[in-house]
């Protein structure tokens, strides 16, 4: 196959090329050189702003991996956001409708739940806490249309959650809290928010590639969450990446400056996404973060 991973040069997007060069695929990337370039890869890479992107260079395509997208949290531009993630996404469908593309599978965001009561269901009720969540929320809304529009092509979301693994360095302060705590842990005591019973669902990004080519395979439309069906606590995350990094660290508490637009618990359901695409997660915290560290990239 011809294939686009948009994203190609950032964390799950890097991950995925990959795996699909492994599979003999013929890839098309768009990103940042100033990321990373895939180890392997050595075809087109688009460069430039996501929202002004011309897809007319990516060529007659065959699927699409759409990773791509802005995914500061923090961000209260929600203008920007919209052009990023929803905007840019539009375009992109269009083209693959234009050049006979009819498989698409994308990047969405279990951060659409907000404050909604997990382990989160996909028919449950979505309260999006700030532009990035919203952005994504609408982009699910308008994939969905366009599907309708479009019936013969698929179109499949992932809501990530809390992704973690190898390849998220270059991210800064929008890299995992397993990336960010093991910094930490290297030379002192990490920093969480008081009292470190927060809850996350963290999935491993190896998890998530397969999850994509699932969702590829099964040539159907909709949105799935892409979790580990399991929370672990910031204080129970400590105590795990202790144990892998063979350090005796106490978390120091800190005030949450983000309170009313912050999940204090995400947790997936995954039954949809076994019955939808056949996936179940392969790796639970402890594995993933051992994994993580055997890749020599945690540390």
């Amino acid at each position: 196959m011809r294939v686009l991973v948009t994203g190609g040069t950032g964390f799950v997007g890097s991950n995925l090329v990959r795996e699909l060069l492994k599979g003999g695929h013929e890839l098309v990337i768009s990103g940042d050189r100033s990321e990373q370039v895939p180890q392997g890869f050595s075809g087109l890479c688009i460069e430039g702003d996501l929202a002004a992107i011309d897809w007319t260079k990516a060529g007659k395509l065959d699927a699409i991996f759409h990773q791509a997208a802005n995914n500061d949290t923090t961000s209260l531009d929600s203008a920007a956001m919209m052009r990023a993630n929803v905007e840019a996404s539009l375009a992109l469908f269009a083209y693959a409708v234009e050049t006979g593309c009819k498989k698409i599978v994308y990047a969405s965001s279990t951060a659409i739940y907000g404050d909604a009561p997990a382990p989160y269901r996909e028919d449950q009720e979505l309260h999006p806490l700030n532009p990035y969540a919203e952005s994504k929320r609408i982009l699910e809304e308008r994939a969905a249309e366009f599907v309708r529009e479009h019936p013969r092509m698929t179109i499949m979301g992932l809501r990530y959650c809390n992704v973690y693994g190898p390849g998220e360095s270059h991210k800064g302060k929008r890299a995992s809290m397993i990336y960010q705590l093991a910094q930490q842990m290297k030379n002192g005591n990490p920093r969480i928010f008081k009292n470190g019973e927060q809850k996350r669902d963290y999935i491993y990004v190896k998890d998530v590639v397969r999850a994509n080519l699932l969702a590829l395979a099964a040539g159907k439309s909709g949105v799935v969450n892409c979790g580990s069906g399991s929370a672990t606590t910031f204080n129970d995350l400590v105590t795990h990446l202790n144990a892998a990094l063979g350090t005796n660290r106490v978390p120091e508490y800190i005030d949450n400056p983000y309170v009313g637009r912050y999940q204090d618990y995400t947790e997936c359901d995954m039954s949809l996404a076994k019955k939808e695409i056949g996936f179940v997660p392969a790796f639970d915290i402890k594995r993933g973060i051992a994994d993580y560290f055997a890749s020599g990239s945690l540390v």
